[in-house]
Formats: structure tokens, C-alpha cells, sequence
């Protein structure tokens, strides 16, 4: 997918104004309305253009796509990373409808922004409300936690330029919750008009990237390595899990690939989640000349072709 650089889109410096953006925009448009221009890719640069400006025009959509263009390194080729728009609170402005505008448009915003209100605001209306994605670790989840974040919110200062502020807000993590559940902040979105309640702030649960262990739904999965005595023979082997060190046993004549299920001891809720273990045969390397010798005598004595289901 191709980077779009909306700056250059609109012909503005990363750095305009917000009323610097409208003018640009306001003098592109009709230069390159398909209804007057006389331009041979008009229409297609309209569109471009109407893309660049949905995002430009909203301090919130500007800021984290300028969270982005931070980190890419150029070139034609470009995915965002995973969860880059993680700790940026956002209200519930609209992202317009994403299957009008390109790939690059859709997957960043096409999800990540709920439709905003229309119309007049009735008298004593509720708050917007706002959300966020924030990262947790699977510990979090699997104890319970009471956790300090700092979230990113975008606002316009006094100049006109997009600006972000920190926000601090001490959160309880609930034991059991998994990646894509809410967490709701009840008054922590925008102000209620005249005597109207606060809206409320929804964080969106997403795990970083454990060490050990991937993550499912409820349920856990870890790869673990046994040497090729331990899955011929069988064993009894220790295993991390979250909740601690546990003893496994290997049945014999186990092969690389084999799932083992501890049960209920993946992620708590109810039911609770399964941890599943993934065998891994680990070879010793044949790094001395007796590791050398035991492996030629393995090859002459074991007479074992693990390559016979395909006929060679």
C-alpha cells in the first residue's frame, strides 16, 4: 500500500495552521472541481484532495496521522504498525465513509472513529463521549491491576496549530479482561451542554506483545522446546505459566508440533481460558567431535527416514 503524504496533497507545510489548511483547500477545490475544471485527472484529484482535508481539517485525525508520518521511513510500500494509534483519546467525531476515500484512508481510520452527532444539540444533552485504545500486559489481565496511563489528546491552540496534551488517569484493570473488551470511565468524555452530564471515556483493551506467550481470546499459547530424548522417551518437564512454575508431563513419542492443554489455565473469566502447550524438538548442536560421533552413530543404528510418507 502507498503512503499518501496528505501535506503535500493540499500544498501546505506539516506545520500550517488549521485556517491555513481551509484556505488551501477552499482554492484547490475549485480549482479542480470536476463540475468547471478543465484538468484531465480533476475528478481523480478532487477526490484526493477531499480525502487529504477530511483528515487535515480534524485536529484529531491530523494529530495521530502526524503520530504516524513520524515513523515512516519512506519508500512505495507502507502498513501502519500494529496498534499505532494506541494512547490517543479521541471524541466521537465522524470519520466519514471510508469506502469513499482510498486503501490508505480505510485502514486508518475506517474503524478507529464512531459517527458523531447531527443536527441541532437539545438543551441538558449528554456529553460526547471519547475513546481510546490503551496496551496492558497479559499480567494485568490475569491478576487484575490498578494502572497509571497517560493518554494523548488533540486540541488547537491558540494559533491555530494541532497541538496534543497529556492526560493522566489512574484506571482498574479488571481480572479476566481480554483484548478488544471496554473499560468505561463514567463522566470522563466531554462536557454536557448547560446542566447535561459529562459523556463517558471508553478504553479499548489491546495486550502488547508477551515474551512467551500468544494470546486468543481467553485462551494462551506457548512454544516449548524439548530435546528429542525427552520427546521419545517421555518426561516430566517444568512449564512457566502466569499463575507460575508447573511440572508437565511429556508423553512418549511425542513429535515437534504436539499441543498439550493445560486446562483453565489460560485468562480467568467463565468459563476461564486454556493455556495450550506447543512441542518444539530442540537439537543439541553437533558443535565437538564426540556430539559429532554420537549423532553418526544415531544415523547408522536408528535407521529412520523421516522423509518416507513422501516416496523418497
Amino acid at each position: 500500500m502507498e503512503y499518501k503524504d496528505y501535506y503535500k496533497i493540499m500544498g501546505v507545510a506539516r506545520n500550517a495552521t488549521q485556517d491555513e489548511i481551509k484556505r488551501a483547500y477552499r482554492k484547490l477545490a475549485r480549482k479542480y472541481h470536476p463540475d468547471v475544471s478543465k484538468e484531465a485527472d480533476a475528478e481523480a484529484r478532487f477526490k484526493e484532495l477531499g480525502e487529504a482535508y477530511e483528515v487535515l481539517k480534524d485536529a484529531e485525525k491530523r494529530a495521530a496521522y502526524d503520530q504516524l508520518g513520524a515513523n515512516w521511513k519512506g519508500g512505495q510500500e507502507f502498513s501502519p504498525p500494529p496498534n499505532w494509534n494506541s494512547g490517543f483519546e479521541f471524541s466521537g467525531g465522524s470519520a466519514g465513509d471510508a469506502a469513499d476515500f482510498s486503501d490508505f484512508f480505510a485502514s486508518l481510520f475506517g474503524r478507529e472513529f464512531r459517527a458523531g452527532g447531527t443536527g441541532r444539540t437539545p438543551p441538558h444533552a449528554k456529553g460526547e463521549d471519547h475513546h481510546a485504545k490503551v496496551l496492558i500486559d497479559l499480567e494485568d489481565s490475569y491478576q487484575g491491576a490498578t494502572r497509571t496511563i497517560t493518554l494523548r489528546v488533540p486540541m488547537v491552540d491558540s494559533q491555530g496549530h494541532v497541538v496534543t496534551k497529556d492526560r493522566v488517569l489512574n484506571v482498574t484493570i479488571p481480572k479476566g479482561i481480554r483484548a478488544g473488551q471496554h473499560i468505561r470511565l463514567s463522566g470522563q468524555g466531554s462536557p454536557g451542554a448547560a446542566q447535561g452530564a459529562a459523556g463517558d471515556l471508553y478504553l479499548e483493551i489491546e495486550f502488547r506483545p508477551h515474551p512467551l506467550y500468544r494470546i486468543d481470546g481467553r485462551d494462551l499459547y506457548l512454544d516449548l522446546p524439548v530435546t528429542p530424548w525427552e520427546a521419545a522417551l517421555g518426561a516430566t518437564v517444568k512449564v512457566p505459566t502466569p499463575g507460575g512454575i508447573i511440572e508437565l508431563k511429556i508423553p512418549e513419542g511425542s513429535g515437534s508440533g504436539r499441543k498439550l492443554r493445560l486446562k483453565e489455565r489460560g485468562i480467568p473469566g467463565d468459563p476461564p481460558g486454556d493455556l495450550y502447550v506447543m512441542l518444539a524438538i530442540a537439537l543439541p548442536p553437533a558443535d565437538t567431535e564426540a556430539a559429532r560421533d554420537l549423532y553418526r552413530k544415531m544415523a547408522q543404528e536408528l535407521n529412520f527416514n523421516p522423509r518416507a510418507k513422501l516416496g523418497v
